[in-house]
């Protein structure tokens, strides 16, 4: 999105910085500027001046100095267009959109009055559960039971969810409000009318501390709700909202920015309660991911605000595949400069424990010892396998190749290739050349047919006339005149290892209705093509290559497409942020716009399946309508054994499972699927 300098000189030069920064430093009138505590360093007495005069700030103590747009990517951590959309949106100043329709700047500007609108609801309920805790001394005694204070309470905003089904019915004026319902504080069953005649309707957190989710802007986004006693599930989370996405966000960054700073990294914990207690231990440059694995997203937001991150787990099992995920989603943003470390502390204790139980010395001692990424990463790649066996050697050659190759190119790279070939029992030549010969090496293919079709008929790409066997393209073109580095056998990350194709899995036609590309691919596109094996990937084909269609899908529709594991739910969580940005667009544009993307091989490699001559012409509507109905009845199976399982503890859940298998029935009877 290119802004015009224009705009943006106009920009500065209507906003104020002293306003700007008094968002996120207190400021007090000294002389012809403003004095304040610089966020950017850890100091005892004021150095941070800002000047109404020249729109400027800069720090005595450490040098920090810009203007309203570079504090807030300094501070807040935001990209140049991010603090651009922020300051004209509170200026009221329309940002120039020349590429864009009006129908399109219209939708954006719906969606950003939304977001507004969303954030002040939870806020409202924000203040509303402080207010509760205040009041509610066996909320108060848990929180002073877990060793938490008044001030670090304050802090991060805690508060209590009261028991009751509509406690927030004497909040907000309007329980019925179709908002509380899409910013997550309300539950809706929408198919259940009460007695009162009214759609049946209960208040999401009950009966739990209550941990506020804010963004780096300090806006309220999302709720963490903790039992006090016990209950299932332990912790709560909002659901995905228009302001909310897990995926994204880290709890604790907005009160850790200025610390990580002072303390020169970051420390990624599993849990609310770790981030707050650690902040009253001391470690206030703690976050922590928000019941889900960590994904490249947050990593990459913390290398905003810092280029060193440790991430903290348990050491048991369940710590170790948590760290294996972390580690999959630092890999690709690991350059020379930055550093990622692996905390393992003893599976009795958690950072909290550990610190009460051997002091803050112990525990910063214990940081710097932490694991370094590369070791890590060589502990992955051998696990499981006996290095003293030429099998467990070969092992370890195959489960090594997706790690390194996920690095960015650099001296850690090169040095790393060295040490894997030395484990392996292999010069370093003769593992890149394994590597490659397994990148370049004949994928598996359909068994030969009675009868081929006529030549005139084959789908020509390259050389291949069978969709399921891997195509072949032209000698001209290969990966590594394209710029690409050659990707694993079948392999886009750890989930899409070994997929293979199900005759008839997406709709009685198969794959065949698609239509392939009738030249060679050119340059822009990615070089190898690997097909996808699950809904999820003949989705993100579908949808990538026929934008249009996204809009045509529901709310819920979205949020099930992003909570997809894998890649596919990484794609579709990338695809909705461009088209709340950009609207939809054709193949081509999207195609450029995912250069860089952790999963842009996966994505490229579902969509130009599809790609035709005509990238105008609409995709086959009947087979995304049955794709998105079978990922539904999958959802829906999911949830069941979840009912399941919790009816033990929760006998409404079985109620729940009634209302789950009945809706799953109706589905499979819609497209005349045989129930499961």
């Amino acid at each position: 999105m290119a802004i015009p300098q224009a705009f943006i000189q106009e920009l500065i030069n209507r906003v104020d910085v002293v306003d700007v920064v008094g968002r996120y430093v207190q400021l007090k009138k000294g002389g012809a500027n403003f004095m304040g505590l610089c966020p950017f360093h850890g100091e005892k007495s004021p150095s941070f001046s800002v000047s109404p005069t020249k729109q400027f700030y800069y720090c005595f103590g450490c040098g920090a100095k810009g203007n309203a747009i570079g504090f807030l990517m300094e501070h807040a951590g935001m990209s140049f267009i991010e603090a651009v959309k922020d300051l004209a949106q509170q200026t009221g100043m329309q940002i120039p959109e020349d590429d864009a329709s009006p129908q399109d700047r219209e939708r954006a500007a719906q969606a950003r009055q939304k977001q507004v609108t969303l954030n002040s609801v939870l806020e409202k309920a924000a203040h509303a559960y402080i207010h509760q805790l205040k009041i509610t001394p066996r909320a108060v005694a848990y929180l002073k039971g877990r060793g938490l204070s008044g001030e670090i309470a304050k802090t991060f905003g805690l508060g209590y969810a009261p028991e009751g089904w509509r406690a927030l019915a004497g909040v907000f004026p309007d329980y019925t409000d179709a908002l509380l319902v899409e910013s997550g504080l309300v539950i809706e069953h929408a198919d259940e009318v009460g007695a009162d005649g009214e759609t049946k309707r209960y208040d999401r957190f009950r009966d739990r501390i209550m941990f506020p989710i804010r963004n780096v802007k300090g806006e309220t986004i999302g709720f963490g709700g903790r039992v006090l006693d016990k209950g299932e599930p332990k912790y709560l989370n909002s659901p995905e909202t228009p302001v909310f996405s897990k995926g994204r966000e880290l709890y604790g960054l907005f009160e850790a920015r200025t610390p990580i700073r002072v303390a020169g990294y970051a420390l990624v914990t599993e849990g609310y309660m770790d981030v707050v207690a650690l902040a009253q231990l001391g470690f206030a440059n703690a976050v922590a991911t928000l019941g889900t694995a960590c994904t490249p997203d947050h990593v990459q937001k913390l290398f905003r605000f810092t280029d060193q991150v440790v991430f903290s787990f348990d050491g048991d099992g369940a710590g170790r595949r948590a760290a294996r995920k972390a580690l999959d989603a630092a890999l690709p943003l690991a350059t020379d400069t930055r550093s990622v470390k692996f905390l393992f502390l003893p599976a009795e204790h958690d950072p909290d424990s550990f610190i009460r139980a051997n002091g803050s010395e112990a525990f910063a001692k214990a940081v710097k010892e932490a694991v370094p990424l590369s070791r890590f990463l060589i502990d992955a790649a051998s696990a499981d396998c006996d290095l003293t066996t030429a099998e467990g050697r070969a092992r370890m050659t195959s489960q090594a190749r997706p790690l390194w190759s996920a690095l960015p190119d650099g001296a850690l790279k090169r040095q790393l290739i060295g040490e894997l070939a030395e484990k392996c029992g292999l010069g370093s030549q003769d593992l890149l050349q394994i590597w490659q010969q397994a990148a370049d090496g004949p994928r598996w293919r359909r068994a030969p047919q009675p009868e081929a079709p006529p030549a005139a008929e084959a789908h020509t790409l390259g050389q291949t006339t069978d969709f399921y066997e891997q195509p072949t393209t032209s000698a001209s073109y290969t990966p590594e005149n394209a710029g690409y580095a050659p990707a694993s056998s079948g392999e886009y990350g750890s989930g899409y290892a070994k997929k293979r194709f199900d005759k008839g899995s997406y709709s009685s036609k198969g794959f065949g209705s698609g239509k392939w590309r009738k030249d060679p691919p050119p340059p822009r596109m990615l070089g190898q093509r690997k097909a996808g094996g699950s809904r999820g990937d003949r989705a993100v084909g579908l949808l990538l290559t026929h934008a249009k269609a996204w809009q045509s899908l529901s709310a819920d529709d979205h949020a099930m497409l992003a909570q997809l594991p894998g890649a596919p739910g990484a794609v579709f969580t990338w695809l909705e942020a461009q088209m709340h940005e950009h609207g939809p667009q054709p193949w081509g544009a999207i195609r450029e716009a995912l250069r860089g993307h952790e999963h842009e091989a996966f994505a490229c490699a579902q969509a130009e399946q599809l790609v035709s001559t005509d990238e105008s012409e609409d995709p086959d509507e009947e087979e995304i309508r049955e794709v998105m109905t079978r990922l539904r009845i999958e959802r829906l199976k999911a949830q069941e054994s979840e009912a399941i399982a919790l009816s033990s503890r929760d006998p409404s859940q079985l109620q729940r499972y009634r209302e789950l298998q009945a809706e799953r029935k109706a589905l499979e009877h819609r497209i005349g699927q045989a129930p499961v």
